[in-house]
């Protein structure tokens, strides 16, 4: 193995393996806090935590036309993507969060195929089909309810995953002109083009209780911001950049493995069938992608 593979590796796997615990935090924080408010929050904190470090590298200015475009990839991921995550996770629970959203690695060849031309072989296929039916398990159609707010969750973790591949791939896409933390900090601004408005709304409809502001939900706020956002995010865009989007994909399975553990043991969830079988479709579906 290569050095560039191992940092590429290390890099991916320490982000993926932060936000498994990303989602224990966030569960406990969401009752605090409403969603998109928690996301603009958590785009803020990198913005100032990163941007420091460009100004000091004297590396913050960019033509307009790239900042539209790193803002326009950011809008996928830090906005889309990850508002649909805090959403999702609310309305379901932290294990579901984690779980579903591993089912990204299989978009993420799907992207890949499609953006960059990786080629989508017949074993690729079998792997994005096979994650499919392990969501639809997890999601547990038997029990299909529109009204049940659990099962919003789960479609919005779903969506979640899907705009998260995509975002990889554009971030693979741009990697090879700009810098991996130029990518990170420019594309916080997509995430606040979403987090703020859809944030106000929010605190309009659910103002946020100061007595609920506890040591404990400042510290977990801290820990979405400046460690799952800022250093996460930028090691998860710098593991794109160093290896192949199809290799890269194959690290997010540390995301579901530390996340469900994290919240058995922490919050009590049970480890239902339900959530192993298709989780173990889910990986079983990404690795037989990666296999080639």
């Amino acid at each position: 193995m290569n050095s560039q593979l191992m940092r590429g590796a290390f890099y991916g796997i320490a982000a993926a393996a932060i936000w498994g615990g990303m989602y224990v935090v966030s569960d406990q924080v969401l009752n605090v806090i409403p969603p998109f408010a928690l996301l603009t929050l958590r785009m803020a904190q990198g913005l100032i935590a990163l941007g420091i470090l460009l100004a000091l590298q004297g590396k913050l200015s960019l033509p307009l036309r790239d900042v539209l475009k790193l803002i326009g990839v950011g809008l996928i991921g830090n906005g889309l993507s990850l508002g649909a995550q805090f959403l999702g996770t609310a309305l379901s629970t932290a294990a579901n969060g984690a779980v579903i959203t591993s089912a990204s690695p299989a978009f993420i060849v799907f992207f890949a195929w499609l953006i960059l031309r990786e080629p989508l072989t017949r074993n690729r296929l079998l792997a994005v089909a096979l994650a499919s039916i392990g969501v639809l398990v997890i999601l547990d159609l038997s029990t299909l309810d529109f009204s049940s707010a659990k099962l919003q969750g789960n479609l919005w973790l779903v969506f979640a995953a899907l705009t998260w591949g995509a975002f990889s791939v554009l971030v693979r896409k741009v990697s090879a002109n700009y810098p991996s933390l130029t990518i990170t900090w420019y594309g916080f601004f997509g995430g606040l083009i979403v987090g703020i408005p859809m944030g106000m709304i929010e605190l309009s409809r659910q103002p946020v209780v100061m007595a609920d502001i506890t040591p404990a939900i400042i510290l977990g706020i801290l820990y979405l911001g400046l460690i799952s956002t800022a250093l996460a995010l930028y090691w998860w865009n710098l593991s794109f950049a160093l290896v192949p989007a199809s290799t890269a994909s194959l690290f997010f399975f540390a995301q579901p493995l530390v996340g469900v553990l994290l919240s058995a043991v922490l919050l009590g969830e049970p480890l239902t069938a339900q959530i192993l079988i298709g989780g173990a479709l889910i990986i079983g579906g990404v690795l037989l992608s990666l296999r080639e």
